[in-house]
């Protein structure tokens, strides 16, 4: 793993010297703007609209628009100001019940380890992290930005998830057409209750693939030996017309299959009587 940030934690004045990992990999795959003519990847310059010319790095400010066309400018040295001090600490501020967080606020991941010196300390916190179920809320800089971080345990490691700010979060009450408190119909709910216990399964996150991933993957395989791409045919659907119709079909589409029980064969009667029993009957009451 590539060495992200170094640093500390600290909680008090107890010092846990770490080093960071990014826990998370994105796997998205790059394509680049060609031009179909020629078959040229593009370049994107950077152009002054007003002057009708690139632009140097050296020319370029940042620019905060306060109103349609009206901006004020920031040097880079003036932004670095702003910032403060910049360093290598994960400070503990608070500690707390992980369930106390919405999983909203969760951000991106990292793994901490301890560096060379730092083994004591970190196996220390980690345990007595452990043993209350408490999580540290931190202040951290990565890359000259402030973060709100929540220090948690994974597995036998100490992991550091920043988390959004308060004010970053968006309130549920924005959101539009949400429904209002109705009557629920029972049938339905019972069906609704039956199908969620059905599909319950322990999380196994091996078995969740990217699916347009790898379909693109075999695409760009097929294209650059020269074949023919081919597409997967689009799934049939249902054609539910109500929610009852739904939950039902949903229902019969999970349901183990029943197996009926195979009947006992029972020893055949060669006898006279037996026969004339049977005499005059249908086969319905035959076989029942």
């Amino acid at each position: 793993m590539h060495t992200v940030w170094k640093g500390a934690i600290s909680f008090g004045l107890v010092h846990v010297p770490v080093k960071m990992f990014s826990a998370t990999e994105d796997k998205d795959i790059s394509m680049r703007m060609i031009h179909k003519a020629c078959n040229t990847p593009l370049n994107f310059v950077r152009k002054c609209q007003h002057c009708d010319r690139e632009v140097e790095w050296e020319e370029i400010a940042r620019g905060y628009e306060y109103e349609p066309g009206a901006f004020v400018l920031f040097e880079k040295e003036e932004l670095e100001k702003l910032t403060g001090e910049i360093t290598k600490e994960i400070k503990i501020l608070d500690f707390v019940d992980l369930n106390e967080i919405d999983p909203v606020y969760f951000h991106k991941t990292y793994y901490l380890a301890p560096n060379e010196t730092g083994s004591g300390a970190y196996s220390l916190l980690l345990e007595a992290m452990r043993q209350t179920g408490k999580i540290g809320i931190a202040k951290v800089s990565i890359r000259s930005k402030s973060s709100l971080a929540a220090i948690r345990i994974i597995d036998r490691c100490l992991a550091m998830e920043t988390i959004f700010y308060p004010d970053e979060i968006r309130p549920v009450a924005q959101v539009p057409n949400l429904p209002e408190a109705s009557s629920i119909n029972e049938k339905e709910l019972d069906m609704a209750k039956v199908l969620i216990s059905q599909l319950s399964t322990p999380f196994e996150p091996e078995k969740y693939k990217d699916t347009y991933r790898q379909a693109l993957l075999d695409a760009i395989e097929q294209k650059v030996s020269g074949k023919q791409v081919s597409v997967a045919p689009e799934p049939q659907r249902a054609n539910v017309v109500d929610l009852m119709s739904a939950l039902q079909a949903s229902l019969e589409a999970v349901a183990p299959v029943a197996t009926a029980p195979t009947p006992k064969t029972k020893p055949k009667k060669n006898t006279a009587a037996g026969k004339s029993k049977a005499k005059g009957k249908t086969a319905k009451e035959t076989i029942s």
